[in-house]
């Protein structure tokens, strides 16, 4: 077991300093349909996803605090270490359970990223009192709450009281955590080494904004708070220390006539795997906005210029403050659009990886072209080889899970609530759905050894398919499309007729409902392992190495 946790924090280490998930969210009025949605990539370890009932519980009773909770080689029912113990509630919500838990029964849902922190905030297991992880106080606030703010608090209090402990890395923690009619962004961050409960002192540093209902958000791992006004309560909700911390360590001082900004008291100066995913969402979302009065940096590729990307000559280094906490997108937001842009590879930008020279071969006709081996997702034995940089796209070959969560309060929550999930890599995965109301999963999306292969499995079925698209990717992309598409297509065509039915089954028989609403779930989710064999099968005996 203790080898098991060491590899896992090796693992996890590893994919915290490549900066993995990114997040968007946007309020009510800045979504196509009115929906809240809160999405999330490149989720940790655990991709098994099954729904926790909630229960009930006697008075007194007290519930463990884990360490582990990303570790897929854990039984379901016993998630790792026992770090301590906090009261229980009286009554759990049922909630959809994974390495880190999204949605509950009640329509609150939580999105995560990891955050870069100042090295003297960085604290390891062991180095102090610390317990309680992200992924741990998602998992609280979602049995014991229905409301955003709620949450907010809840985890707040949480990491205040027992203490922040990082489980990615060494990294902070931001999380946006919504419901039908808000969403709040919440970051977090530690307090470093030998901190004691009995201190007196707060056991993390947190503030939390709320996304105004017509804007939206991107966290890319990376702190996106910056003036906080605490008296504000509507907007503005803050740990006790939450500036007390910078002043205390040197970072801010009150009598020097600036005002406190969040963002720059406690993260370290920006890197650009943060800042091309700020890059993008800004261009993608709200291309016309001039941030004080200048355009957004040119990182556009231009054929005529094939090593624009490799050229450091041209490029813009933009201060982290031209991106706003959040933005008006120049066009209602969709669960589609979202989708596409967890599924981007930063295509037809500098940050491209298949775009890059090292692609180039000789066409034939005296020019020349990329090669159809040219693939956005280079391993790190091929970029070595290339001599490709390293550029953080925001869909990843090695990206576990991820999702998109649409909350929508013109609806009974066990409709309203609707969880799409994709598995390993987003390129390539369909989304499937998952109404907050469902009973179970399929034994596919429960089913997940990264150390054993199986058919069983819809994440190993969709990763086999995601190694051979690197065969011929441009190709082979192209027949994942045309396999993947009309499945997606059909999910989404029927969406209408399906909630019709859902609403009207539950006015007469909820229950009923929620039975109507699983099977269908589950039997999309069925169909995913079978789907992927498929198409496994056809890149293999198209790009088989036997041929020329």
């Amino acid at each position: 077991m203790k080898q098991t946790l060491l590899l896992l924090c090796a693992a996890l280490v590893t994919s915290a300093a490549l900066h993995p998930c990114t997040v968007i969210a946007a309020g009510k009025k800045a979504t196509a349909d009115g929906s809240v949605i809160l999405s999330h990539t490149d989720c940790g370890p655990d991709s098994r996803i099954r729904v926790v009932p909630g229960r009930s519980f006697q008075p007194g009773e007290r519930v463990a605090v884990y360490w582990g909770l990303q570790d897929p080689s854990q039984p379901l029912d016993r998630p790792g270490e026992i770090l301590g113990t906090i009261p229980q509630v009286v009554r759990t919500y049922t909630y959809f359970h994974s390495a880190y838990s999204h949605m509950n029964e009640h329509q609150l849902a939580i999105a995560e990223s990891t955050t870069d922190q100042r090295p003297e905030l960085v604290v390891a297991k062991g180095q102090g009192e610390q317990i309680m992880t992200i992924e741990q106080a998602q998992v609280f606030a979602l049995q014991r709450c229905r409301k955003a703010k709620d949450a907010v608090r809840l985890v707040g209090q949480l990491v205040e009281g027992y203490g922040f402990l990082p489980s990615s890395g060494e990294g902070s923690e931001s999380l946006v955590i919504g419901d039908p009619e808000e969403a709040w962004v919440l970051e977090v961050f530690a307090v470093g080494p030998g901190w004691k409960r009995d201190s007196g002192k707060p056991g993390a540093i947190w503030a939390a904004q709320r996304i105004p209902d017509d804007e939206a958000v991107l966290i890319p791992n990376w702190s996106i708070i910056k003036g906080i006004d605490p008296k504000d309560s509507s907007r503005f909700l803050v740990s006790k220390n939450y500036m007390q911390e910078a002043i205390d360590r040197g970072w801010f001082d009150p009598k020097a006539g600036r005002p406190f900004i969040w963002q720059e008291a406690y993260a370290p100066l920006p890197e650009e795997f943060a800042t091309g995913r700020f890059w993008l969402f800004a261009t993608t979302f709200a291309p016309n906005l001039k941030p004080n009065g200048h355009a957004w940096p040119d990182r556009k590729l231009n054929p005529a210029d094939p090593l624009k990307g490799i050229s450091p000559y041209f490029q813009t280094v933009e201060p982290l403050s031209i991106y706003p906490f959040s933005l008006k997108p120049e066009k209602r937001i969709s669960v589609l659009d979202v989708i596409a842009f967890q599924r981007s590879t930063m295509e037809g930008t500098i940050y491209d990886m298949a775009s890059d020279p090292a692609w180039r071969v000789a066409d034939g006709k005296g020019g020349m072209a990329r090669s159809p081996l040219a693939t956005p997702f280079p391993g790190k034995d091929l970029r070595s080889l290339l001599r490709i940089t390293y550029r953080r796209p925001v869909a990843r070959h090695r990206g576990h899970y991820g999702m998109v969560c649409q909350l929508r309060g013109w609806l009974p929550d066990a409709i309203g609530g609707l969880y799409w999930v994709y598995l390993d890599n987003p390129a390539i995965s369909p989304y499937v759905p998952m109404y907050a109301g469902v009973t179970d999963t399929a034994t596919s999306y429960q089913v997940y050894d990264p150390e054993a292969f199986s058919d069983a499995s819809a994440r190993w079925a969709i990763d086999f398919v995601d190694n051979l698209a690197n065969l011929r990717f441009q190709d082979a992309i192209r027949d994942v499309r045309a396999a993947r598409d009309p499945f997606e297509r059909a999910i989404f065509d029927r969406l209408p007729t399906l909630e019709a039915e859902a609403l009207e089954l539950h006015k007469k028989d909820p229950e009923a409902a929620i039975r109507f609403l699983t099977e269908y779930c589950v039997g999309i989710q069925k169909q995913v392992p079978g789907l992927y064999i498929q198409l496994r099968e056809k890149l293999i005996t198209r790009y088989t190495n036997n041929r020329e």
